[in-house]
């Protein structure tokens, strides 16, 4: 405390912040995460998915009139089976003969039945579905209750529809909520998303493709508090927008008899671990003053915090005293100057 209140700015490895009503403005916590999100919501998973080798498509052909070839719509089943896509990206169709469907999305195919039909079927009717869409899934994995596969058929369009199809997060059961997980998203190899899963359900969530790898996977957000508390350690972060108050009325407030109200700080490290020539920032709050309550209020923590309150001075001398006092008793009972009954 001495060493923060003294010593230059430039001769310390951090700038020290004296939080009142005016800097605090720049350090508040937002009144909240929400934001719109960045996937397109309204996209038809069967005009976006388009048909790869492996697939397996179920091809149903009617006919609007006579019904001379293929039943009409209202007869019987027109189902010519189930048609799997080969390595060459066609399939087979009777009377229609070879396809190629690699590349295009389902009305596409049939949109091409129909043309290679030509005048053999007067005005057809074509339904082409995924029957097992084999390669139009995405791999859910880490703390899911059901880890697997995800078809983008049963309408999964986002990160967020996949975990909840694979049976939401383990810690929701736990509750370790979503603040405690961290999501990343692999596509081709690369990864394109690390985010809090409790950010993801704020706004950031995004549009899912064919092979990507959502891994969910404990990413616990904590803060650290030392000194004159009620109850110093490791605490998580309960909440997306914690503010300085609420982290000290979590553990407790500070200990009436040790805590020298003028000195709580918050020591952060900032973007040192990326930027080797970043200062790290020491606040420092006077909840001497009534304002600072206010202002405690308003300054928003950050996971990996460190909240410090300093002891009393009164405290630290009667440590002092309490430790003379018990070395003199200790040395008058070896002498026999103090009976052995006496208590302190």
């Amino acid at each position: 405390m001495g060493g923060a209140q003294t010593t230059s700015t430039e001769a310390l490895p951090f700038d020290v912040i004296d939080l009142t009503p005016t800097t605090v403005v720049a350090y508040r916590q937002p009144p909240t995460p929400d934001k719109p999100t960045t996937m397109t919501s309204s996209l038809s998973p069967a005009q976006r998915l388009t048909v790869a080798p492996g697939d397996s498509l179920r091809v149903r052909i009617f006919e609007r009139y006579g019904g001379n070839i293929f039943p009409t719509i209202q007869g019987q089943s027109a189902d010519l089976g189930i048609q799997r896509v080969g390595e060459d990206g066609s399939i087979n169709v009777p009377v229609v003969g070879t396809v190629q469907v690699a590349g295009l999305d389902l009305n596409q195919i049939e949109r091409r039945i129909i043309q290679q039909l030509g005048s053999q079927v007067q005005e057809p009717e074509v339904i082409v579905e995924f029957d097992a869409p084999r390669t139009h899934t995405v791999m859910v994995s880490g703390d899911v209750k059901s880890p697997g596969r995800v078809s983008m058929l049963e309408d999964v369009r986002s990160v967020v529809d996949a975990i909840n199809k694979a049976g939401g997060p383990l810690a929701s059961a736990t509750g370790s909520g979503a603040n405690q997980l961290q999501v990343v998203v692999r596509r081709n190899g690369q990864v394109i998303l690390t985010s809090q899963f409790s950010d993801l359900l704020a706004g950031s969530n995004i549009a899912v493709q064919k092979g990507d790898e959502i891994v969910v996977r404990p990413n616990s957000r904590i803060f650290t508090v030392l000194g004159a508390v009620q109850r110093s350690g490791n605490v998580e972060m309960t909440k997306y927008n914690l503010t300085l108050l609420e982290a000290l009325g979590q553990v407790g407030g500070l200990s009436d008899v040790r805590a020298n109200k003028t000195g709580v700080y918050v020591f952060r490290m900032g973007d040192l671990e990326t930027n080797p020539t970043a200062r790290g920032r020491v606040f420092r709050l006077d909840l001497f003053q009534p304002v600072s309550i206010f202002v405690a209020q308003q300054f928003g923590l950050q996971a990996r915090d460190v909240i410090y309150v300093t002891n009393a001075p009164l405290y630290e001398y009667d440590k002092i005293l309490t430790s003379i006092y018990r070395t003199f008793s200790i040395i008058g009972i070896a002498r026999g100057n103090i009976p052995l009954t006496t208590t302190f």
